[in-house]
């Protein structure tokens, strides 16, 4: 859009049981909500459903509801250096 600056776009590995970040929930919206459709003729158009979308969106947004709880954070943390430790750990020899 013109005389914004450009924002990047976060990608790389996802985990399933990993919390994601509210700018890619929000951006996830945007491509279900409005980049989808994809029958836009030129960039105006874009710009337009984008700028209609942000204005409604701002007016009816409501928080996410966060299914990770600090808990689970510190349950999934455990397990991890859990393995760690498993890992780390030197073969127990084998009675021949």
């Amino acid at each position: 859009m013109r005389g914004k600056p450009a924002c990047p776009v976060l990608r790389g590995l996802r985990r399933g049981n990993a919390p994601e970040l509210p700018d890619q929930i929000y951006f996830s919206v945007i491509e279900r909500k409005v980049v989808s459709p994809n029958d836009f003729t030129n960039l105006e158009q874009v710009e337009r459903r984008l700028a209609d979308f942000e204005l409604r969106y701002n007016a009816t947004a409501r928080p996410f509801q966060w299914k990770f709880t600090p808990t689970d954070l510190d349950d999934h943390l455990a397990r991890i250096n859990q393995h760690q430790q498993q890992a780390a750990a030197p073969p127990i020899p084998q009675a021949a």
